[in-house]
């Protein structure tokens, strides 16, 4: 009866943790995917819609056992790239990616030269 009672605690612990780790997982993929109706929220702080929408389907994809890459792919083929908040360095998003780094570099450009040309 002890280890009966034993294997029900553990089974019911696990349960419970495997759900929770889910959870969190679900909400991790639900913040790094942005709303397109509410374009400056992401999926889980809307409430629109959509939002209840890609939740729920994102919930369903983790209930067949899909993994988190899998998941973005899917609905980065679905929506295109914009629903990822961090889109891939690819051929459509280097400028994205490089705009920063050439702003810095003329920025860096211009304040050098007024240097120089103040010294002379």
């Amino acid at each position: 009866m002890k280890s009966l009672k034993f294997f029900l605690i553990i089974f019911f612990l696990n349960s419970s943790f495997s759900s929770a780790s889910e959870n969190n997982l679900k909400i991790k993929i639900t913040k790094n995917l942005r709303c397109l109706i509410c374009q400056g929220q992401s999926i889980y702080d809307s409430d629109s819609n959509f939002a209840n929408s890609v939740k729920v389907l994102v919930e369903k994809k983790l209930d067949e056992g899909l993994s988190e890459k899998k998941i973005y792919s899917y609905l980065k083929d679905k929506y295109g790239q914009w629903i990822l908040y961090d889109p891939k360095f690819d051929k459509n998003t280097y400028f994205l990616w490089l705009l920063p780094v050439f702003f810095f570099l003329i920025g860096g450009a211009i304040i050098f030269k007024l240097f120089i040309i103040k010294r002379n």
